[in-house]
């Protein structure tokens, strides 16, 4: 293994596995293991290795790939090879494209000559472009887990049932429209995932699955559930939720071990006495008690009703019409016809990403982007949606509107927006025929109208007095034109310019539709700058400038136009449209005062606050707030929050990037989606929550003091739309640094009373879980086991024997942080059961009833080698016994 490290020039960089074995490419090679789906090129050096130490590779039992690889093909030729291997991974979705959703991988299908595969016990194919099994996967002997979701399948072989060994299938997110009657012959099952497919039939052959613990059916098309389903007596889970359920059979409450039956999002108008008593039923969203709707004038007037408590997910919309409801507030309404067949809605309610949300110039974000599939799907008729959106602070200046996005360019729908009169959120209503991505902005109130050759006249209705006149014979061809205006007070303009005597008009902003000039001048009305009038007017401080799309030029055009006063206007013709702004000064270099003017009109000033909560110091709270609301959050926050004061005022953009470095003995995970190069990522949208509850750690030990850090903010990368001045000022050494504010963590309080040692915030004493012939666990090991728990932490822990009291105060006490809530129960577990010689097979049974080989392959990988390496050294110094040891400790197991 050394030597492979020494391969890729990375043995300098690796630290040392969890059994002291050399790790390779950043403790992506540990023993048996090679990770390789964490590099871009991770194909690459998989087939470096392949020919160049081929002998120790094929020694290989767990590998994890990605199909994003652009040399995956060429690496599936080779893995056959791979004789003793146990566990593949070959995943998508490591790539993201450009609108932030993951990327499939390549995978259409597999080499023929998979079935030398023999010793393959777990198979992940998940993000990938399979639209077939492929048929070598039923020729695998050995295969206990295989999971094959977020694919394309629609259909599965008839001779499925025959890998007889399967514990585990998961195909959710697929097309699945029916199953093949042998999967009843998989009576080994214990966990079958089949969720958001387009099942709308189950065969009989279902209730077969006698060993079957977790079986989940959500998010289907299903109208209802063969009886058969109550042979199922193994079964403890039940998912159901989402389908088109209009009944149950009452036999399900017979299942002696059932503790969870989710029925919610169904159309049960009604449910069985039986089922409706279980104190584990979940019916919520059904439309119970209510009568069967009857049709009238041909128009079936049946609306469903569906709740959704999570940021994405799915439902499904029928021809008979829908309403759909989602927790975030978002609302659907599907009229009878708009589906004329069964369709399956997929929705994500996404953070904005400025890379591809791009926001026109004094645009204020008021919502996050929801999408929603089948993309560039055509309905019969309208969709109603509603989104909330937060009230913009310049109601007057702005009006909101839906804007979506068509695949090329983001475009402005008809909006109606009100309020809600008891909640008093706003929400913005619009109509489409097709779906992509939305999202709710304020912009500058927009007038609009279509210029026919007889011309016509347009005014503002922010500013009544700002009108454009088209004369007859201005256009051969009809063309649309918009205005919009920008009010611009005298305080506003003698604060920035710092010069009294500077005033303006209101900025005016005009664009059509055409690219081609009009055939005669356009006569524009500006109302004259404030306290100047057409009779103490000096026509030499008088300035007409027109700015160019993104306001970086502004020129003096007052020369160029022939210019007339009223008592209270100016009028001057023009051929083409942009920005046009009346400046009233006695400086000579006007188009500079105007830009930087122009500028300062889209800053927010901003303050960032950095706070720990009281009863957890490791748990931190940033956010960037708009100046005028520092005060009322940070009284908001008070109660459960301490920290240093509110940096200083700086200034930012909408929708700039900035990042949060911890500092000085601070740490964080940086395996975080969102942390570029050590830190963490924000986006500055001002009406949105630009804020962030991390937990951190120290690499310094606490045992002995507190450690005082910091966290520093710095500006990203300068937008393209900032203007050239700005930019300019942002270069430098220390022109991104904007903040930088203190945290503390205190002194480390040992957890447990023998050799305490800072492990994630917590205190362990050494552990060596079972003995010199099983094969130890170490502390590292439960480590190691810990990151991969996840959410199932509470049903392994209850497997492992731990009582629902300990299970609820390892919750509470670490109830605002998983990693903790899954070491508490790890290690606690683990020190009542220290003594025991026989907990690590305990502990692999239990991971496997919580439904996680995967897991429990890899603990009896680490057992299995330390049994290795214990026969070694009997064998070494002589002491084998006639009776095989290593046997009878490998039958414990």
């Amino acid at each position: 293994m050394q030597k492979m490290a020494e391969l890729l020039g990375l043995r300098d960089e690796c630290g040392e596995g969890t059994l002291g074995a050399p790790a390779l490419a950043g403790s992506c090679l540990a023993d048996n293991r090679l990770n390789l789906d964490v590099y871009p090129d991770g194909c690459r050096r998989f087939l470096q290795l392949f020919k160049e130490q081929q002998g120790e590779l094929v020694q290989v039992e767990f590998l994890r790939l990605s199909s994003n690889d652009c040399l995956l093909d060429t690496t599936l030729g080779n893995l056959p090879h791979l004789k003793h291997l146990k566990s593949l991974v070959l995943k998508g979705g490591h790539a993201r494209d450009k609108f932030g959703s993951y990327q499939h991988g390549s995978l259409t299908s597999l080499p023929p000559d998979f079935v030398n595969l023999r010793c393959l016990t777990h198979l992940d194919l998940s993000f990938n472009r399979l639209s077939t099994l492929p048929s070598c996967i039923l020729h695998l002997p050995s295969l206990r887990v295989l999971l094959v979701s977020h694919n394309s399948l629609v259909t599965l072989p008839e001779d499925f049932g025959c890998l007889s060994k399967l514990t585990f299938f998961s195909a959710m997110k697929n097309q699945l429209k029916d199953l093949p009657q042998s999967i009843g012959e998989l009576s080994m099952l214990q966990d079958l995932d089949l969720s958001e497919n387009a099942l709308e039939l189950l065969p009989e052959e279902v209730g077969n699955l006698h060993n079957c613990a977790e079986l989940d059916l959500s998010g289907n098309c299903l109208s209802s559930i063969p009886d058969s389903l109550a042979n199922l007596k193994s079964l403890r889970r039940l998912h159901l939720h989402s389908n088109l359920l209009v009944t149950v059979p009452a036999s399900l409450a017979s299942l002696p071990n059932l503790s969870r039956l989710d029925l919610q999002n169904n159309c049960l108008r009604a449910i069985p006495a039986e089922i409706q008593a279980l104190p584990f039923v979940h019916v919520r969203g059904n439309p119970l008690g209510e009568t069967e709707p009857s049709p009238q004038a041909g128009l079936k007037s049946l609306h469903n009703v569906i709740n959704s408590c999570m940021s994405s997910g799915s439902f499904t919309v029928t021809s008979e019409g829908c309403r759909v409801v989602l927790a975030c507030g978002i609302h659907f309404y599907f009229p009878p016809g708009a589906a004329s067949a069964p369709l399956r809605i997929h929705f994500r309610c996404l953070t904005p990403d400025p890379q591809w949300v791009k926001l026109r110039h004094h645009d204020v974000l008021l919502s996050r982007v929801l999408e929603l599939q089948p993309h560039g799907i055509q309905f019969q008729q309208e969709v109603q949606i509603w989104m909330p959106y937060i009230s913009p602070q310049t109601p007057h200046q702005h009006e909101v509107v839906v804007r979506t996005f068509s695949g090329q360019s983001w475009n402005d729908l008809k909006t109606r927006v009100k309020q809600k009169r008891k909640s008093k959120k706003c929400v913005a209503h619009c109509c489409v025929l097709h779906f992509s991505w939305f999202l709710v902005v304020s912009r500058l109130v927009q007038n609009e109208c279509k210029v026919p050759a007889e011309g016509t006249l347009l005014f503002s209705s922010v500013d009544p007095n700002i009108k454009v006149i088209f004369p007859p014979g201005v256009t051969e061809e009809p063309r649309s034109v918009k205005l919009q205006v920008l009010p611009v007070s005298a305080e506003e303009i003698q604060e920035i310019t710092a010069h009294a005597e500077c005033r303006a008009s209101p900025l005016l902003y005009l664009s059509q539709d055409s690219m081609v000039d009009f055939l005669k001048p356009v006569r524009i009305q500006l109302p004259l700058p404030p306290g100047v009038t057409g009779l103490n007017l000096d026509r030499s401080r008088l300035h007409i400038l027109h700015g160019d799309l993104e306001g970086q030029t502004w020129n003096d055009i007052t020369s160029e136009v022939v210019l007339e006063f009223t008592h209270l206007y100016a009028v001057f013709e023009v051929t083409h449209f942009s920005w046009y702004w009346l400046w009233y000064t006695t400086k000579t270099y006007i188009g500079g005062i105007a830009k930087k003017v122009y500028e300062r009109l889209r800053l927010y000033q901003v303050n960032f606050i950095a706070l720990q909560r009281k009863r957890d110091p490791e748990q931190v709270l940033l956010q960037c707030v708009p100046k005028h609301k520092v005060d009322p959050v940070l009284k908001k926050l008070q109660d459960r929050y301490r920290g240093p004061e509110p940096s200083d005022m700086v200034e930012m953009f909408e929708g700039e990037q900035f990042f949060a470095a911890f500092e000085r003995g601070i740490s964080i995970d940086m395996d975080r989606p969102d942390c570029v190069d050590g830190r963490l990522s924000f986006i500055f949208y001002s009406h949105l929550k630009n804020m962030k509850e991390i937990y951190v750690t120290s690499p310094v030990d606490r045992k002995g003091q507190a450690v005082k850090g910091q966290v520093s903010f710095y500006r990203g990368a300068v937008p393209d739309s900032i203007p050239e001045d700005a930019s300019r000022r942002r270069k430098g050494p220390d022109s991104l640094w904007l903040a930088t504010l203190p945290i503390k963590l205190p002194q480390l309080k040992p957890r447990w009373d023998e050799n305490p040692s800072p492990l994630y915030g917590f205190s362990f004493p050494p552990l060596n879980l079972g003995n010199a012939e099983t094969g130890y666990l170490t502390q590292a090991n439960l480590l190691s086991i810990a990151r991969r728990v996840g959410a199932d932490w509470q049903s392994i822990g209850l497997n492992l024997g731990l009582t629902y009291q300990q299970i609820e105060r390892i919750g509470y006490n670490n109830r605002e942080d998983l990693n903790k809530q899954i070491l508490d129960m790890l290690f606690s577990w683990a020190q009542q059961n220290s003594e025991d010689p026989d907990c690590v097979s305990k502990l692999i049974t239990a991971l496997k009833e919580s439904g996680r080989q995967d897991i429990a392959d890899e603990v009896e990988a680490i057992v299995e080698l330390g049994r290795q390496k214990y026969s070694e050294s009997i064998r070494r110094l002589g002491l084998e016994q006639e009776s095989s040891t290593e046997d009878s400790a490998i039958a414990m197991i």
